[in-house]
């Protein structure tokens, strides 16, 4: 049941990973940042050319946790079109006001989905907050991508109960951050919602250019034969 994110900074990879058969194409600029976001006209453009056939979604930016930055910056991004608006939860600032704030937002429509970071010790208790929010996904990155793969920076138990608390709150759970291809079958026993990829994508290097060979190989290992498509947050 678990579906793949493939992470793209142009029109040329959101093709190639939709010909690939990737279930959400995450717009993303890997040479701005953890969560480096495209120009607003450049994912406004990307929706026209393929949002009709494919659920795209597009992150902020690498943001302070400040209401007066995120939350315009979350309804111009909504405003393109795009499925999913993914919003990191950086350390420090006011959490409880940007959730709040983004709660009329989510109101409206609005898919938004949180980006929590594993390396930096993030409480499972601000995953219901957002469920009342009106929040529909959870993802789980990696803030240094330096540092290793997700499950070389944060224990196996946690991400387990990660997935686990954002499954009891109704959400779709995600989990990201410089995943290997080593990491595939520990995180799919896991069973979360998503898998997300932009490094393995490129040999490596999360700035390069994807590979469609390494493209086609992680599609084939996560959906596996005769495999029930990936939920979708209605």
């Amino acid at each position: 049941m678990t579906g793949m994110l493939a992470s793209v900074a142009n029109l040329a990879e959101a093709r190639l990973v939709a010909a690939a058969g990737v279930d959400i194409i995450d717009l993303k600029d890997p040479a701005r940042g953890v969560l480096g976001a495209l120009a607003l006209p450049t994912v406004a453009d990307l929706v026209a050319a393929l949002g009709g056939r494919h659920r795209l979604s597009a992150t902020l930016g690498d943001l302070a946790m400040d209401p007066a930055r995120v939350i315009p910056a979350a309804r111009a991004m909504a405003a393109t079109g795009v499925a999913y608006v993914k919003i990191g939860f950086f350390p420090g600032g006011d959490w409880p006001g940007v959730i709040a704030g983004l709660a009329p937002l989510a109101a409206e429509g609005a898919r938004l989905v949180a980006v929590l970071f594993g390396d930096r010790a993030p409480e499972l208790g601000w995953i219901p907050p957002l469920a009342a929010a009106g929040f529909v996904g959870a993802m789980l990155d990696t803030a240094d991508k330096g540092a290793g793969s997700l499950p070389q920076v944060c224990p196996g138990e946690f991400l387990s109960a990660f997935v686990a608390a954002v499954r009891r709150q109704g959400l779709l759970s995600g989990l990201a951050g410089s995943l290997r291809s080593e990491d595939l079958d520990p995180l799919l026993a896991l069973d979360p919602d998503y898998l997300g990829f932009r490094g393995a994508l490129c040999g490596g290097n999360r700035t390069g250019a994807i590979q469609p060979e390494a493209v086609r190989a992680l599609v084939a290992r996560i959906k596996g034969e005769g495999q029930a498509p990936a939920r979708v947050a209605r």
